[in-house]
C-alpha cells in the first residue's frame, strides 16, 4: 500500500496531518498523526501533549475559512430575558433571549425538567435548516422524527434551543455586523448559550452536550471543535468529506448561511484548509456519535466513513477508543425513533452518573 503525504499551505499556515491513504472500496482516509511541517521532515504523533499542537493548528485553519473566533471583547453580560413560561407534565419550557455580543440576542427555548433534585446534565439541542428554527427541535412545531430537544427533556436533561443565524426569530445580518461567516456567528451564540447554562443552578457544569441534525449536526460539531466545555456530541446526518459532498461541488457550504469565504478562496475541497477528519479529531477524546443514513442525499455516507476510519486512530491514541461511535442506519435524511433512542441511550452513558435522580424513562 502507497501513501502520498500532502502539505496545504494557506496564508502562511502549514496544515500538517494531510496524509491520505487508498483503502480498497473507500475514498480517501487520512493520517491524521503524521505531521509534515514546512522545514521538518515527516514525524508521528506520538502521544496526547504532541496532539495538543496539531489540535490548535486544526482551529486555526477552520478560521482562515469561517473568521475568527471572537474574544472577551464580544463576551457581554448575558442579560437573559425571560418572555414567558409554560409548563407540561414532564417539564417546564421557557421561552427567552440572551445577549451573545454586544447588541446581539439570540432568541431560543430552555427546558428544565419538572422535580430535578441536585444538578442535572444540559444539552444544546440545534434544529436542521427550517424557517420554523427552534420550534421544531423543540416539539411545537414541523416533524416528528426532529423534536430531538423534547425528548432529550423528557429524559431528564435541561435542554437549551437556540435559534439559528437567519432562521426562526433569529433574523439578523450576520454581515453587516462584522461576521465573516453565519458559521461563526453560530458556533459563538452557541458558546454563549453554554455560559447561560452553567449559570443555572439545575445544571452539572461538568456535563454539557450537543446534539443536531444536518444543520444542526454539523453547528454542533463545529461548536465542540471550539469549546472544550462540550464533552459529548451526536451529529445526524450532518456532514460527508468535502471531495464526497456533491462530487467536490461546495457551492452548498459557500452560501450567506454557511460560509462564504469557500467560494471567494477555497471553492474546491483540494484549496479547503480543513476538512471533516480535521472537525472530529480536534473533538477528541471527548465523545462523539455519529448517525449517517446510508441514503442520505446530502451527505454521501462513503466520505463519513473515511472521515471515521480517519478520526479512530486520534482517539487510538488518547485511549479514548470507546467514546467515538458510529453508526449507519438505513435510512435517508432522517433520524427515524429507533435510531434515535439509540443515540440517546449511548448519551445516558456518557453523561449519567449512578444515582441521578433527574433520569426519566
Amino acid at each position: 500500500m502507497k501513501s502520498k503525504s500532502v502539505v496545504a499551505m494557506v496564508a502562511g499556515l502549514t496544515m500538517i496531518g494531510l496524509t491520505t491513504l487508498n483503502l480498497p472500496g473507500r475514498g480517501q482516509v487520512r493520517d491524521l498523526l503524521t505531521e509534515t511541517g514546512r522545514n521538518d521532515p515527516t514525524r508521528r504523533i506520538v502521544n496526547a501533549k504532541e496532539w495538543s499542537s496539531r489540535r490548535g493548528q486544526i482551529l486555526e485553519a477552520m478560521q482562515k475559512v469561517m473568521g475568527p473566533l471572537p474574544g472577551p471583547e464580544k463576551r457581554v453580560p448575558l442579560d437573559v430575558r425571560i418572555e414567558r413560561e409554560e409548563g407540561t407534565d414532564r417539564y417546564i419550557r421557557r421561552k427567552l433571549n440572551y445577549q451573545s455580543a454586544p447588541g446581539e440576542r439570540v432568541p431560543a427555548w430552555l427546558l428544565i425538567p419538572r422535580g430535578v433534585r441536585g444538578k442535572s446534565p444540559a444539552m444544546l439541542a440545534l434544529h436542521q435548516t427550517t424557517n420554523l428554527g427552534k420550534d421544531e427541535a423543540v416539539g411545537l412545531a414541523g416533524l416528528a422524527n426532529l423534536h430531538i430537544g423534547k425528548e432529550l427533556a423528557e429524559r431528564g436533561y435541561v435542554v437549551l434551543v437556540p435559534d439559528y443565524p437567519t432562521m426562526g426569530e433569529h433574523q439578523i445580518d450576520v454581515y453587516a455586523r462584522g461576521w465573516q461567516s453565519a458559521s461563526m456567528k453560530a458556533v459563538w451564540d452557541n458558546m454563549r448559550g453554554i455560559d447561560l447554562l452553567q449559570s443555572l443552578p439545575e445544571v452539572d457544569r461538568k456535563r454539557i452536550g450537543v446534539i443536531g441534525h444536518s444543520l444542526g449536526g454539523h453547528n454542533g460539531l463545529f461548536t465542540a471543535a471550539f469549546d472544550t466545555r462540550i464533552q459529548s456530541a451526536i451529529t445526524n446526518c450532518g456532514f460527508t468529506s468535502f471531495d464526497r459532498y456533491y462530487g467536490g461541488n461546495l457551492a452548498g457550504w459557500a452560501g450567506p448561511r454557511y460560509m462564504p469565504r469557500i467560494k471567494t478562496e477555497f471553492p474546491t475541497p483540494e484549496r479547503m484548509p480543513f476538512d471533516f477528519h480535521d472537525v472530529l479529531a480536534s473533538i477528541a477524546p471527548r465523545a462523539v456519535y455519529v448517525s449517517a443514513p446510508l441514503r442520505d442525499a446530502n451527505f454521501d455516507v462513503t466520505g463519513v466513513r473515511d472521515v471515521v476510519a480517519s478520526v479512530q486512530p486520534v482517539y487510538n491514541l488518547h485511549r479514548a477508543e470507546n467514546r467515538l461511535a458510529a453508526v449507519y442506519p438505513d435510512c435517508e435524511h432522517d433520524w427515524p425513533k429507533e435510531e434515535r433512542q439509540a443515540a440517546y441511550a449511548w448519551l445516558d452513558r456518557q453523561m449519567r452518573r449512578r444515582g441521578d435522580e433527574a433520569m426519566r424513562r
